[in-house]
């Protein structure tokens, strides 16, 4: 008489959670690191924000013929840009300083910081 062996197919408890407790590592530090990096990216985007608002207040400045010091208003800021003034991406506003200065962000500070 033969007797059958019984092979056995699949995947064991001890290699399903040692596969299970990789993915954890992974992922215990990826989402630290995508979240430092989502961080980074609004802070540049804010800082490329504060440059524009520059700009604008320089050109404003410039047709309006206007010295150092005076300070444009929110809406005659807007008109220098496509879609009205820009909104800080980390969720900030804006502060205008007056012309020769540079604007703020309440969440992102200054320029260089």
């Amino acid at each position: 008489m033969k007797i059958k062996q019984m092979r056995a197919s699949g995947f064991t408890l001890v290699e399903i959670m040692i596969v299970v407790a990789i993915i954890g590592l992974l992922i215990a530090v990826a989402v630290p690191n995508f979240s430092k990096m989502r961080k980074d990216a609004q802070k540049t985007a804010c800082h490329a924000q504060l440059k524009q608002i520059d700009g604008s207040k320089e050109m404003w400045a410039t047709q309006e013929k206007r010295a150092d010091g005076d300070t444009p208003s929110e809406s005659q800021m807007g008109a220098y840009f496509k879609d009205g003034m820009p909104a800080c991406p980390g969720g900030g506003s804006y502060s205008i300083a007056p012309v020769g200065t540079d604007a703020t962000c309440s969440v992102h500070a200054k320029l260089g910081q």
